[in-house]
């Protein structure tokens, strides 16, 4: 019972803020303008401080881990071509590309800070896991996008260069940056700067998850069932159980463990439909994937938290 009474105080104050954000667009009280603003602030400001602050104060040395970031980049590399090979089952060939980007994209910033913070009282292990999934996710993102598209374009130069512009000015990969520069240096704190940078990014994990429950349609959840489902399993399930035990048995525990969990099993980051959108796809399908996975990951991110704690993992 303790294991569970754990599990549920880890994720349930994560969801009842998105239940928050949904109930307070329904009142009129964050419209989808708001909402989409206020998710964009969060992504330009908040979370890159918070991330620093957690970077800044640590030893670099102690915080730096290769064999850990290594690992995330190579599962995220195999979940990517594992939802490759899975989306040439569907007839519909238009929606391809849509398919592998929602099975593989966690919302591994948000949600992932969220839901450690929530156990440990920092960032603990998630600026190392977004270095090694994150950027990957942004590069096989155009990759996928563009190759699957309904009217495929050519991947020219252009199309590559504001991939690569967009992470080198990725806010979340600048606040890790700078974090570690900052600890890197010994650099002091102000007890001024300190408590500034501390109050803004108390603000980005309520903030975010509020605008993302606020963005939520319940109607787009059941768009294009079948493949929406499939990729949801995906998402939640059958990548967390192929890749879990490999971690454990690489040796990873407490919030390395806990930040590969997050990496593999968090909901569908909403940036996916915008890119898909952006990209020539239609985005039913993305946005089927982002509600449904954003809705029953409650459960599943439970579930696993617990079977982690009972085993005594975390």
């Amino acid at each position: 019972m303790d294991n569970l009474i754990f599990s549920l105080n880890a994720t349930v104050p994560i969801f009842l803020l998105m239940v928050l954000g949904y109930i307070f667009n329904k009142l009129g009280l964050i419209d989808d303008a708001f909402a989409s603003k206020m998710n964009k602030f969060v992504f330009i400001v908040p979370l890159p401080v918070l991330l620093f602050e957690d970077l800044s104060t640590v030893d670099f040395a102690q915080v730096w881990n290769l064999k850990f970031v290594l690992f995330c980049f190579a599962v995220t590399l195999i979940c990517i071509i594992i939802a490759a090979l899975v989306s040439f089952l569907w007839r519909d060939k238009s929606i391809q590309g849509e398919f592998i980007q929602a099975s593989y994209r966690s919302s591994a910033a948000l949600l992932g800070i969220a839901f450690i913070q929530n156990i440990y009282g920092d960032a603990g292990m998630a600026p190392l896991m977004i270095i090694g999934s994150v950027p990957l996710y942004n590069i096989m993102a155009v990759v996928v996008l563009s190759f699957f598209q309904p009217e495929r374009k050519k991947l020219d130069k252009e199309v590559w260069m504001t991939t690569l512009k967009g992470i080198i000015t990725n806010p979340i990969i600048l606040g890790i940056v700078a974090g570690l520069v900052w600890s890197a240096l010994r650099l002091p704190m102000p007890s001024i700067l300190e408590k500034t940078v501390s109050d803004i990014g108390a603000t980005a994990t309520p903030l975010g998850l509020m605008a993302m429950g606020a963005s939520f349609d319940l109607k787009k959840a059941f768009g294009k069932a079948k493949p929406a489902v499939t990729a949801s399993v995906m998402k939640l399930v059958l990548f967390a159980a192929m890749f879990l035990p490999l971690a454990v048995w690489m040796g990873f525990r407490q919030e390395e463990l806990v930040a590969i969990l997050v990496m593999l099993s968090s909901a569908t980051t909403v940036s996916c439909y915008v890119m898909a959108r952006n990209m020539g796809h239609e985005g039913v399908l993305t946005s089927s994937v982002v509600m449904l996975t954003t809705l029953f990951s409650a459960f599943t991110l439970t579930g696993w938290l617990y079977i982690l704690r009972s085993t005594g993992m975390v």
